[in-house]
């Protein structure tokens, strides 16, 4: 890399150029679907295709105070209005408390149909039908996209600010700072256009670019930080091109092995059999392998290109054995018993909370409440119900054309709506023999079932279950087969296909790290130990998550009180943290190890090793989270969600559970964390 650093440098400028380019066209391949493949919601959107609809396509106008005098007027104009968009047609068209309900359905993809609700609302506006508002999936996707785009230029530029002064802070003013910073800065565009590319084969989530740019930047700065940090302690010793060599033979490896098992964790999502959180899986796993392509290529060559204008001072800066670090290291292992109690106690109060992370798959209210398509949602929910807009729908196919139709099927579906009228949850029972409640065949029937609940609320989900045991303990006609469908039933398969299969996915990534984490530090017990704290860490970020927001903690950040977390957000904040928070283990133990290895005594191996890398590891972790605080400052619940958990766990993890827990426990066991290695010293890492 450094014989060749010219061209190391164009092909990143290159890469990072060819990834905004790809970035601008990239929100017309993302979506908010929830769609889970194989399951009996999605058996009921296949369904749903011989009415020529789809949950994902629809759309819904809303038109208040529409008095019996005005109706007439009004269903006219939205008449002309609609033929000037035909893409769309009626499935239903009510009046229920003065408010005009008109329900729209489309065969399209729910990009497709997003696509059609600025012409739509352009016409209704045309046409002069005055105060509608469209809703639904495809006009929720439509209004969130530009917010999260805002969202998105607002933390970044938030975020990068914060990083520059906490740079300049502990690296002081020189070219040092701007090391992290192109290096960040070419990484998150690169990453952004692997995955424009990856988005043409597999289906992205609307948060993919905020995820990619602010973890991004946050993990790209935090693996160029130590390498920096590590160059400029082998410049007081070396030349620049023997320093440059030592610092990536050393710090060069801890940041690949650190790379590696952020990319573990992160991989385990690629084995959720959702859609969505494969999505984030995909673009999670870009992150760190891109970052780790920087680290190993961009760095060295600039690092060799600047040489000794990467020398200066800041708070990173002075003689690490008489610093902060290595007098709170000392502290610790005098009293490794009531550091490790008091810590442990401080950390079981903040995580006592996880056990009250009750999840939704999505919320209809907490979204941005000036998107029209929000405030129509909430006009319905005041003024109907908030179950009104999301019905479960029971899909019937008779297998054959008329069987709709036929006296036993009447009958039975019949049966089944009398059923359902008495069962607790259900507001109202739609049923017919006529469209939209029979398809053009007759051959498939479907029958609405509204609650009082919005979807995604607990009695919401509960619903689901009832709907579908009240379905199948109906009398159907031999050969008849049904699904329940809808966005209720959607959500709740969403959860349980990722709860599912989640404690062996996290079995299996935790035996993975454990092996990489092993055979690293050639011993079982610091392995073992990384692997457990992680969990501690885990644990601790879900607490905080339920203090922010169901119990409403969050309320100076402007962060939402509801309910429930939403159901992807915790699997990710595990797959992140499992990464991140070994990646502050390996820093801290490669260090502390290659000071025993140099024949120091255990505790006086963990004073030197946490000397040196207790202040770089606390700096990186004060800057991931100011990348992160790119997520609380949106609008946006999930990525609030997101930017505190992971937030909170990174801080907790580089000071306490990393720089208190973690010496203590050390200094407890003494010799025995280290295993049988064979010492390393008198070794050259330059000729590594």
């Amino acid at each position: 890399m450094v014989r060749v650093r010219a061209l190391v440098l164009t092909v990143w400028v290159l890469a990072a150029l060819a990834g905004l380019l790809g970035y601008a066209q990239l929100g017309s391949r993302l979506t908010t679907s929830l769609a889970v493949p194989g399951t009996q919601s999605a058996r009921a959107d296949q369904l749903l295709a011989a009415f020529h609809e789809n949950i994902e396509g629809a759309v819904t106008i809303v038109v208040p105070h529409v008095s019996d005098r005005a109706a007439p007027g009004v269903e006219r104009r939205l008449r002309r209005a609609l033929a000037r968009v035909p893409a769309l047609h009626v499935v239903a068209d009510q009046r229920v408390a003065g408010i005009q309900l008109v329900d729209l359905e489309s065969p399209l993809s729910l990009n497709a149909a997003a696509a059609l609700t600025g012409p739509l609302r352009a016409a209704l506006a045309r046409e002069g039908v005055t105060g509608a508002l469209v809703t639904g999936p495809a006009a929720l996707q439509y209004d969130v996209t530009p917010v999260l785009r805002h969202d998105l230029a607002v933390g970044e530029i938030a975020a990068g600010a914060a990083t520059v002064l906490l740079l300049v802070a502990l690296l002081g003013v020189g070219w040092a700072v701007l090391v992290p910073l192109v290096v960040a800065a070419l990484t998150t565009a690169t990453a952004l256009g692997v995955v424009d590319l990856l988005a043409g084969h597999v289906l992205m989530v609307l948060y993919v670019p905020n995820v990619v740019a602010l973890v991004g930047l946050g993990l790209a700065v935090d693996y160029a930080l130590l390498v920096v940090h590590r160059m400029r302690r082998e410049l007081t010793r070396s030349a620049p091109a023997t320093a440059v060599l030592a610092t990536m033979a050393t710090a060069g490896r801890t940041v690949l092995l650190s790379g590696s098992v952020v990319a573990i964790g992160l991989a385990t999502l690629l084995a959720v059999p959702v859609p969505l959180v494969r999505s984030l899986g995909v673009a999670g796993l870009v992150v760190p392998v891109v970052a780790l392509a920087s680290a190993l290529t961009l760095l060295p060559a600039l690092l060799s290109l600047l040489g000794t204008r990467l020398a200066g001072r800041g708070l990173l800066g002075g003689d690490p054995a008489t610093g902060r670090w290595a007098r709170i290291t000392r502290r610790v292992v005098a009293h490794p018993v009531r550091v490790l109690l008091s810590s442990l106690v401080a950390l079981g109060a903040l995580g006592a909370g996880a056990a009250q992370l009750h999840l939704t798959p999505g919320s209809l209210t907490a979204i941005p409440p000036e998107m029209p398509s929000a405030r129509a949602i909430s006009l319905v929910g005041a003024t109907i119900g908030p179950g009104f807009l999301t019905p479960l729908e029971v899909l019937i196919d008779t297998g054959r054309p008329g069987g709709a139709n036929a006296p036993a099927e009447v009958a039975a579906r019949q049966s089944l709506a009398t059923t359902l009228l008495t069962t607790p949850g259900v507001s109202l029972v739609a049923l017919d023999t006529r469209p939209p409640y029979v398809d053009g065949t007759r051959r498939i029937a479907r029958v609405l079932v509204i609650g009082p609940d919005e979807f995604g609320a607990p009695a919401s989900q509960a619903l689901v279950g009832v709907v579908r045991r009240d379905v199948a303990a109906t009398s159907w006609p031999a050969g008849t087969t049904w699904a329940v469908g809808g966005a209720p039933a959607q959500g709740v398969d969403f959860l349980h296909a990722i709860y599912g299969p989640l404690p062996y996915l996290v079995a299996v990534a935790l035996a993975i790290a454990l092996a990489a984490l092993t055979a690293a530090f050639s011993s079982l017990l610091l392995a073992l130990l990384a692997v457990l704290l992680d969990l501690v860490t885990v644990a601790v970020s879900y607490g905080a998550l339920v203090v922010v927001f169901r119990e409403g903690a969050g309320g100076l950040l402007g962060t939402y009180h509801v309910g429930q977390i939403e159901g992807w957000v915790p699997v990710f904040v595990f797959a992140v943290l499992f990464g991140l928070s070994m990646d502050y283990e390996v820093f801290i133990v490669a260090r502390v190890r290659e000071a025993h290895d140099r024949g120091l005594a255990t505790r006086e191996a963990l004073v030197e090793g946490l000397a040196e890398t207790g202040g770089v590891v606390t700096s990186a972790a004060a800057i991931m989270v100011a990348a992160l605080a790119g997520f609380v400052i949106g609008r946006v619940a999930g990525l609030q969600e997101l930017g505190v958990g992971l937030g909170v766990g990174v801080a907790l993890d580089a000071t306490i559970v990393r720089g208190l827990v973690l010496p203590a426990l050390v200094a407890l066991l003494g010799d025995r964390v280290w295993g049988r290695r064979p010492s390393r010293a008198g070794r050259d890492p330059v000729s590594g």
